[in-house]
């Protein structure tokens, strides 16, 4: 039996997921590079028996979805959706943190200014400062693609009852139509 309508509300699913959080990733300002942005696909693929959907983007994708347990501190949403990462665990890369930070200061040419001689801080004391901040409060979780994921699956389950109807009805026609021929 062929899905072809259920396998289009899938499509019409994996679409507006992606296309939402691409959304939300430029309206929260986390699109400095693009390279989070270009690398959420996904593939709905039709087996025998099944409809697979999923979902990929660069690994850091997940901390910036779900956000990071701080060393000391976390932020409330982390509890809400939760989070396999946590800062001072001693299983991450190690000076990681730092150099990504270090290149994201200079791509925004972002500098603090000293509160004594408001002169600008070098880039490496800027990013400093916010290493160390991130470090022990965490990184916030922006949801950018776990909300709308969540809105989509809400609707989901009926438009595909809708749609998996259809190619069923669709299928027994078919096969009604083939029984008559012969």
């Amino acid at each position: 039996m062929q899905l072809s309508k259920t396998q289009e509300a899938l499509e019409a699913f994996k679409k507006f997921v992606i296309q939402q959080s691409r959304s939300r990733l430029s309206k929260g300002n986390k699109n400095v590079s693009k390279e989070l942005y270009n690398s959420l696909k996904g593939n709905v693929k039709a087996m025998p028996n099944s409809i697979l959907t999923t979902f990929e983007m660069e690994d850091y994708g997940y901390y910036q979805d779900r956000g990071v347990k701080g060393a000391k501190s976390t932020y409330p949403e982390i509890g809400k959706y939760g989070t396999l990462a946590k800062f001072g665990s001693g299983k991450g890369q190690k000076g990681g943190l730092s150099k990504g930070i270090k290149e994201w200061v200079k791509a925004r040419r972002f500098q603090f200014r000293d509160k004594k001689t408001g002169k600008f801080m070098s880039y490496d004391s800027t990013a400093y400062l916010i290493i160390r901040s991130v470090y022990n409060k965490g990184i916030k979780p922006s949801l950018f693609f776990t909300k709308p994921f969540e809105q989509a699956f809400k609707k989901l389950p009926d438009e595909l009852i809708e749609k998996f109807g259809l190619d069923v009805e669709n299928f027994l026609a078919y096969t009604l139509k083939e029984d008559r021929l012969k």
